[in-house]
């Protein structure tokens, strides 16, 4: 295993040439498929998500939200496919940055790492302000003491950190157990309010006829469906500590997507159950799930209050471990300034990356959110930061046929590697188009200018970059996971 100040062996071109250069190495092994999957999924963390999304597809969608859920997860999977293949191929702790970096050469790369970097930078954002802030209503509902969100979020950011910086294994381990609660608490009512309402239960969600205003609905709905997965590309920036990456990066990828649309399928059909059908009632909800708990036991609403609550953690956690390491790879690879990829001493953890991750997400959120109500903000800046994300995704799938056919045309497979690609840059830019189509309110329609302020400047970035030194292609991808 290779740490700062030794000279590994750094493979290019495929691994056909071998460059021996100093740069930081991360801890091989200390991950399993068990710990890369359910960081995954508490990366997407689904009590979070569907506490704040539920209504929104519930109230575009109807009756038919369900089935809108159905149709998300297929178009993620869609999408998890172009990640597993470049995984399979080049499993990289650069993630989306190698993966188009090496297919369309170091602009595109040094481009990519700015606007996915801001775009996660931005998103775990909300995570960061709706720590806080859930915990507050928490306190003040059960214990009448009103604690300052900033307060709070200051506290569990600092937690956070801690653990992230004491290693890659026990900060996921502390994800786990986050995740575990509260997916038993979202099962545990599920269930219960299906035992309860089982004289009204039918298949009328999973009928296409029910969604409301039929493609038109889809097409509101759809959108705020597909953002319930985002993380869902957690497993890959965590390939260099993965043993034998190759093989489980993909499998966690396919694993979490598939658990994770089967268990949104199971608490939006409770939930549209628990109102009794009444659309008007569950749209008019601020969070659905808790106020279906509530109605059938104090304690049922309780547990999911802290469901809420582990549920952010575990995202933060999470999604703090692999995003950061995106940065971090730039860093050691040339694309970002080579200080952001040291490395604890002891832990092998990218301490810096994770501190500039955490810290500018902060200042985010205490420049624009400080004044605004935390559940507010929480989706305003979840959804500006869905944008360049979301962009990114789609980029990678035009690259994958390209990649094949440039440097695998042996393995080249149409399926795998062309119409499933095209099927995926259809399933985002649908979603993509919602987010940034002209003639939404304020502040929604300075999102799309936002982030497209963030390309030009992550271009402009990328050229000076790129003419100051020639050789960055070079190092884009040249650090593969599973070899020294």
């Amino acid at each position: 295993m290779g740490t700062q100040g030794e000279s590994p062996q750094v493979f290019t071109g495929e691994g056909k040439t071998i460059i021996p250069i100093e740069v930081p190495r991360l801890q091989r092994g200390a991950l399993n498929l068990l710990d890369i999957a359910t960081s995954t999924m508490a990366n997407i963390a689904p009590a979070m998500s569907f506490y704040f999304s539920s209504a929104f597809i519930a109230g575009a969608a109807g009756v038919g939200s369900p089935l809108t859920i159905l149709l998300a997860g297929i178009a993620i999977a869609l999408l998890g496919n172009t990640l597993a293949e470049f995984s399979r191929s080049i499993p990289s702790t650069g993630s989306f940055i190698t993966f188009i970096g090496k297919t369309f050469g170091p602009l595109m790369a040094v481009t990519t790492t700015i606007v996915v970097s801001l775009g996660y930078i931005i998103a775990i954002a909300s995570v960061v302000d709706i720590s806080g802030g859930w915990a507050q209503t928490i306190v003040l509902k059960y214990f009448g003491i009103n604690i300052p969100w900033q307060l709070l979020t200051l506290i569990f950011v600092g937690i956070v950190f801690y653990l992230l910086v004491r290693g890659v294994h026990l900060s996921t381990q502390w994800a786990g157990y986050f995740f575990a609660f509260e997916m038993i608490v979202l099962v545990l009512v599920s269930v219960i309010i299906l035992v309860t309402h089982a004289g009204t239960l039918s298949f009328t969600p999973f009928n296409p006829a029910n969604i409301t205003g039929g493609l038109a609905g889809l097409g509101l709905g759809f959108p705020i469906a597909i953002y319930l997965f985002i993380g869902w590309e957690n497993s890959a920036s965590l390939a260099e500590e993965t043993n034998e990456p190759r093989r489980n990066v993909p499998r966690a990828i396919y694993s979490s997507i598939l658990l994770m649309g089967i268990s949104y399928l199971l608490f939006m059909y409770a939930t549209v159950v628990a109102f009794n059908y009444n659309v008007t009632a569950l749209s008019a909800s601020a969070v659905p799930f808790v106020d279906a708990a509530q109605k059938i036991s104090g304690i049922l609403a309780l547990l999911a209050y802290l469901a809420g609550f582990t549920s952010i953690m575990s995202s933060m956690i999470a999604a703090s471990n692999s995003q950061a390491r995106l940065i971090f790879n730039a860093a050691r690879e040339g694309m970002l300034p080579a200080w952001m990829s040291k490395i604890h001493s002891r832990r092998n953890t990218p301490w810096v990356s994770l501190a500039v991750f955490l810290g500018v997400s902060l200042v985010i959120v205490y420049a624009f959110g400080w004044r605004v109500d935390p559940v507010t903000f929480f989706g305003n800046v979840a959804t500006l930061g869905a944008i360049p994300i979301s962009l990114v995704y789609l980029v990678s799938n035009v690259a994958l046929p390209v990649y094949y056919r440039k440097y695998h045309r042996d393995q080249f497979s149409l399926l795998k590697h062309l119409t499933l690609p095209i099927l995926g840059v259809l399933a985002i830019g649908f979603p993509l188009w919602g987010l940034v189509q002209p003639g939404q309110p304020y502040p929604a329609n300075l999102f799309p200018w936002i982030s497209l302020g963030i390309v030009v400047v992550a271009l402009i970035y990328a050229v000076i970059l790129t003419r100051r030194d020639p050789t960055i292609g070079d190092r884009v991808g040249s650090i593969i996971a599973d070899r020294e």
